[in-house]
């Protein structure tokens, strides 16, 4: 199992990072930035780092590494990605984000020269209990995803912020014929603008000042796979031009180079704004639009599907379960009614943070008082 090394000044983000990472199956181990050298980590064989802060001392380390930065610092974005940093996270940390990252980091390191191997199909994978719900709409969604998976036609995901749209596009990617390939993902609108050709074309060393070592791009990253395009409503025009013509040519070419890379990527993007809107006001080109959106998926959002809330807050109580080690809780039938009742502007990821602080915040079983106290 792939070794990582937690570097944080704070001991409880350490140790939050060392729970939630030993969980899903790492072997870590934890240490202050003083304590780490290169002796260390060669001795001790680590897969990766995830560290807080400045990263010039652990890009010299030479292991793949994860950095975090402060919510809103572009400037350490922009040094981490230029340091060579495998992905940058901004706190409050992303744990999916982190675990994709981390998984891909190692995954490339215990099979650097292994080509992808396709698989068949599988139309009834487990992991289509990960899209929970019964209601007309969901099913909808899922039948919809099981016809177009074995396809590689690209897919436009539309929903409002908190519905699920990553989670559709990694069931997509599970059930097609490119599931034992990488699921990549990049976020449109947390890279700066200066960054984004570098981030998903990555560039060859001494492309810029701080270009130390070649780097790959996400779509490099994602060859054979799927790569997932999150808020690409958020791009700039200059980003999307590129983006056009990789699409179109099935090509790339780094930063620094001449010569172009040939790749073989399915891409599925997702927003949250109205396109055809946004094509409009002159801020989303139409013929990208028309090159992403050959199927287009609209995930609905909780208010309409309320018939699946009961599901779904059964399954946040057992992801609560095990994450903070407390026992199980029952739901009150009148808690459930509020709770099917209530508006949910922020859909599935309003209703999973109301699930966890009903699990920490009420006694033995959740009763309407607890919502009425805690949840309106």
């Amino acid at each position: 199992m792939a070794k990582v090394l937690i570097l944080d000044q704070a001991k409880s983000i350490r140790n939050t990072l060392r729970e939630r990472l030993e969980f899903e199956g790492f072997t870590t181990a934890v240490a202050e930035r003083s304590e780490v050298s290169e002796n260390v980590c060669a001795r001790h064989g680590y897969d990766a780092i995830v560290a807080a802060g400045a990263c010039g001392e652990v890009a010299r380390l030479g292991i793949p590494y994860i950095i975090i930065t402060p919510q809103g610092s572009i400037d350490g974005a922009i040094m981490a990605l230029k340091s060579g940093a495998e992905d940058y996270l901004t706190t409050p940390v992303d744990m999916n984000r982190l675990l994709g990252s981390l998984r891909r980091i190692t995954s490339e390191e215990e099979h650097p020269t292994e080509k992808p191997v396709p698989i068949k199909v599988r139309r009834h994978a487990t992991s289509t209990g990960q899209i929970i719900g019964n209601s007309p709409a969901i099913q909808h969604v899922r039948e919809l995803i099981e016809r177009i998976a074995p396809s590689n036609a690209r897919v436009l995901i539309t929903g409002e912020n908190g519905t699920g749209k990553e989670l559709v596009a990694r069931f997509l990617h599970q059930c097609s014929q490119r599931a034992a390939a990488p699921f990549v993902e990049v976020n449109c609108a947390a890279i700066p603008s200066e960054l984004i050709e570098s981030e998903l074309f990555g560039h060859e060393r001494g492309a810029f000042t701080s270009a130390i070592k070649q780097r790959k791009g996400k779509f490099e990253q994602a060859n054979g796979g799927t790569l997932f395009m999150d808020e690409i409503g958020d791009m700039s025009l200059s980003a999307q031009a590129k983006v056009l013509r990789a699409l179109q040519e099935n090509k790339i070419s780094r930063v620094g180079s001449d010569k172009d890379v040939e790749v073989d990527v399915r891409v599925v993007a997702a927003t949250n704004k109205n396109i055809l809107q946004e094509i409009s006001k002159g801020n989303f080109r139409e013929d990208l639009y028309h090159r992403l959106s050959v199927i287009p998926i609209k995930v609905p959002p909780l208010r309409e599907r309320s018939s699946d809330i009961p599901l779904l807050v059964e399954y946040f109580i057992s992801q609560s379960v095990a994450e903070h080690h407390i026992a199980t809780k029952s739901v009150d039938d009148d808690a459930m009614t509020i709770l099917k009742s209530m508006p949910w502007s922020g859909n599935i990821r309003e209703l999973r943070n109301v699930v966890e602080r009903l699990m920490i915040l009420s006694g033995e079983r959740i009763t309407r008082r607890d919502v009425e106290m805690y949840c309106q």
